[in-house]
Order: structure tokens, then C-alpha cells, then sequence
């Protein structure tokens, strides 16, 4: 029982530290007769600490009667983008990885999460997407590269 209460702190502390996304838009990919239609959703976030790159991230969302009352389980398919949007400020102690986004794909334990690495020796920021179970991780990822450069014409 506490290691299950120190999950769901766990899990809650992650998800107020991580940036919102907001929904740019779906598009359908199965219709139902009955309940919402099979989709895919795709999501615009910040980084929150590093200013100036912005992420899009797609997913499969589940439709039918069962997604449609948001009991299904999300497949874990996905794909991720990140983009310099701006000028990139780097805070002075970046942490060598970082969660930055996560979005529950399940009822219980599962979810998309983003984590940042820092790949100093290349100046650039990398962040990967993944699928994850606490109870059985998943291989299915995706991964995006920001090379950190000056913004603006000079």
C-alpha cells in the first residue's frame, strides 16, 4: 500500500512539474458507428525552463464507446517534434535530463512522457519521447534534436 501511495505522489508531483499542452487538432483515422471515432491528436507545448523551443507531439487516441467515456487504453503510438521558436536562453544549472511533459494514456499507469538531455559536447538539446508503464516499461519512442544557435538575422 505505500509503495502505491508513494507512486501516485510520485506521479502527481511529475505532472505539476511538467509543462500543458495545448491541442492544435485531430484528425480521423477509424469512424465508429457507436462512440467517438479512432484519432490522431496533435499537442503544442513549451519547455518551460528553456525558453525559445516549443514541441509538438502526435498521438493515437482511441475512440469507440470505451474511449469516448475515457476507460481505453491508448495505443502507444506517437511521434515528436521540437523547434527553436525563439531565441533559446539556457538556465544556468540544466539538468542532464529532465522530464518536461507527461500525458496519462490509461485510466492507470501508463503514460506518454518527454524527457530533455542535455548533449553538451554538441551544444544541443535532445528530447525523447516514450511510452511508459510503471508497472512494464515500453520500447516505443521517438526522438527530436534542437541544436542550440543564435536566433535572428546577423
Amino acid at each position: 500500500m505505500k509503495t502505491l501511495l508513494s507512486l501516485s505522489l510520485l506521479g502527481a508531483l511529475l505532472a505539476t512539474t511538467a509543462a500543458q499542452a495545448d491541442e492544435i487538432g485531430c484528425t480521423t483515422t477509424t469512424w465508429k458507428l457507436i462512440g467517438a471515432n479512432h484519432k490522431v491528436c496533435v499537442e503544442a507545448f513549451k519547455d518551460a525552463k528553456v525558453p525559445g523551443v516549443t514541441c509538438h507531439v502526435s498521438q493515437a487516441r482511441t475512440g469507440g464507446v470505451s474511449g469516448s467515456l475515457g476507460l481505453a487504453q491508448d495505443p502507444s503510438q506517437f511521434s515528436l517534434a521540437c523547434r527553436q521558436t525563439g531565441p533559446i536562453t539556457l538556465p544556468a544549472k540544466l539538468p542532464e535530463s529532465e522530464t518536461i511533459f507527461s500525458e496519462d494514456t490509461s485510466l492507470v499507469f501508463k503514460e506518454t512522457r518527454v524527457v530533455r538531455m542535455w548533449d553538451k559536447a554538441n551544444n544541443t538539446l535532445v528530447y525523447v519521447a516514450i511510452s511508459r508503464k510503471l508497472i512494464e516499461g515500453a520500447p516505443a519512442n521517438s526522438i527530436s534534436t534542437v541544436p542550440v544557435m543564435p536566433w535572428g538575422g546577423r
